[in-house]
């Protein structure tokens, strides 16, 4: 019986195909749909981080997220931010959040990705729990508004795809995030 070549063939195949799904280009993917859902015009926080979007309909802030599902489409702010350290989600994101629930509920064959990230500080592993505790604090809130867990997935880049490139308070606030990919 030839199975031990086989088994050891299989296993090598799986370890590259495991390496080659763990390898990162670096670059932002997130930054460019974040700014081409913002239009160019947005209100900030302290952090200097987008809090809102003005849409077609001249709604401006909180209300743009919580209106963009009304006809059936998919809420245009779909990126929200946290503090340094923390998985704790922000007031100020609450409508955005709703607004996400509202449209998961209303179309129950609809699926997210939560793409959870992190600014560059602290090691690799610790940032890789960190956007995953980010992403499922999300998945928690949309759960307790009624959606589906089958509809949510949470995937970590931790500090692997930055939003903002720099050392600074200003990039570390864009980087610190939770990202709804549909």
């Amino acid at each position: 019986m030839q199975l031990k070549p086989y088994a050891r063939t299989l296993a090598i195949a799986l370890s590259l195909a495991f390496v080659a799904g763990c390898s990162s280009k670096g670059g932002s993917q997130d930054a460019a749909m974040d700014g081409a859902m913002d239009g160019g015009m947005s209100g900030s926080d302290r952090g200097g981080v987008s809090t809102g979007t003005v849409d077609g309909r001249g709604v401006s802030g909180g209300r743009a997220g919580q209106m963009a599902d009304a006809d059936g489409r998919i809420p245009e702010n779909r990126t929200i931010y946290f503090e340094y350290d923390s998985d704790t989600i922000r007031n100020e994101f609450e409508p955005v959040l709703t607004a996400h629930a509202r449209f998961l509920r209303a179309n129950p064959n609809a699926t997210v990705m939560l793409q959870g990230h992190t600014d560059e500080r602290g090691t690799r592993e610790y940032n890789l729990a960190l956007g995953e505790r980010r992403a499922g604090a999300v998945k928690r809130y949309l759960n307790v508004q009624g959606v589906s867990p089958s509809q949510v997935e949470v995937l970590s880049y931790g500090e692997e795809r930055p939003a903002a490139r720099g050392q600074n308070e200003q990039a570390y606030a864009q980087n610190r995030r939770v990202v709804f990919a549909y």
